[in-house]
């Protein structure tokens, strides 16, 4: 498939690549769009970030309309696509030489073929009358599920001053705030919408490229602060238990990216170097890239404030589909229950549908990735020693 996205004035119809709307709504409801209520949010916020991640964004979300509107099912394996990406951004000559290896890295995540070219004529807002620096030490993503609440709760408790950076979902945008306010005395939070849409009749599911918009709009938010602002480096947390993060196939049939990579090691390292040729002062870091979840229960920092919001987050990979309660069976779902019963505090576990015979299953995993020897620098692949 190939794409032309962009701004509207900028976006070529009648061409033999599909166009995609970027930063705007589109008054016929016939093309695909993405990123108008980011641009919003930004405005409303007076923040001012890098013109070099505004592109970023523009790329991920020219990547995660094309990934939610090609139908995977219409490939010859019924799983690997391809797409030629023809992207506008501020910025193209920067952009141009990375190009191989964010491709590289889309490969890695989704498993399609990405080819990726840039012209001129994307998005730089105009800057606020009196911009606004947030006076943080760090960016953190805070999706409302149990891994990014530990992260928020034990980053807060070392003395960070973050920023919460959330993506916006039906069902959990509510937790998202609950937690923003009742960590850390209450936190700058930023909840953004990539809002991507597509025909009904054309949605992809599988949503693979998923983690390069968390990464984005993170990356958006680091870039806006006052840290950055006066030439430091922002660090960008990403936490997510080390055995999710790995996410090994539970049968040798699930290849590539049948399961999920959303932050795996090798993944993040090379959005990274992507990230540091392209001249952005961030770094994304995995805290918990050697724990387990049960792990990062045991040893959160403030057990009480834990125990009164672990039950109300989300982890399963099925929660809208299962009226927004825990499915019981997918693998986030058993990764919770193996944690919540090694952690074993009296807290509500949460309401699970349906009860699995993979059970037995996951336990023997997780706990053998936490006896694991490789678990040391030897098998750590992190974002500051990829290349």
């Amino acid at each position: 498939m190939k794409y032309s996205s962009g701004p509207r004035s900028v976006v070529a119809s009648g061409t033999d690549s599909a166009p995609i709307v970027l930063f705007d709504k589109e008054p016929s409801g016939q093309l695909p769009t993405a990123g108008w209520s980011v641009l919003d949010t930004i405005r409303r916020r007076q923040l001012l970030p890098d013109p070099a991640a505004w592109d970023f964004l523009s790329i991920a979300l020219s990547v995660v309309v094309a990934d939610g509107a090609a139908s995977r099912s219409d490939s010859p394996d019924g799983w690997t696509r391809e797409f030629e990406m023809d992207i506008a951004l501020h910025d193209p000559d920067r952009w141009t030489p990375l190009a191989p290896a964010l491709e590289s890295a889309l490969r890695f995540l989704t498993t399609d073929l990405w080819t990726l070219s840039y012209r001129g004529g994307g998005l730089l807002p105009t800057s606020p009358t009196k911009p606004r620096y947030p006076a943080a030490d760090a960016a953190a993503l805070l999706s409302g599920g149990l891994d990014s609440l530990v992260g928020a709760i034990d980053l807060s408790e070392q003395g960070l001053k973050l920023l919460a950076v959330s993506q916006t979902v039906r069902g959990d945008a509510e937790k998202q705030e609950r937690f923003a306010n009742r960590i850390g005395g209450g936190l700058e939070h930023l909840q953004v919408n990539h809002n991507a849409s597509t025909p009904r009749n054309e949605k992809e599911t599988s949503q693979r490229s998923r983690s390069l918009i968390f990464l984005a709009f993170a990356v958006l938010a680091a870039t806006a602060t006052q840290r950055y602002s006066t030439g430091g480096t922002v660090p960008v947390y990403v936490c997510e238990n080390g055995f999710i993060a790995i996410n090994p196939p539970l049968t040798n049939a699930r290849i590539g990216s049948l399961s999920t990579r959303t932050a795996h090691p090798e993944f993040l390292g090379r959005i990274q170097q992507v990230l540091d040729d392209a001249g952005l002062r961030v770094r994304i870091e995995n805290p918990y890239a050697e724990k387990t979840k049960g792990e990062m229960l045991q040893e959160c920092l403030d057990q009480p404030l834990l125990m009164t919001e672990a039950a109300i987050s989300t982890s399963c990979g099925r929660f809208q589909r299962f009226n927004y309660q825990h499915c019981g069976r997918c693998v986030p779902c058993q990764i919770r229950r193996a944690a919540f019963t090694s952690w074993g505090k009296r807290t509500p576990l949460s309401t699970f549908t349906i009860t699995s015979g993979r059970w037995t299953k996951i336990m023997q995993l997780s706990t053998t990735f936490a006896q694991s020897p490789w678990r040391g620098s030897s098998f750590k692949r992190t974002a500051s020693t990829a290349g």
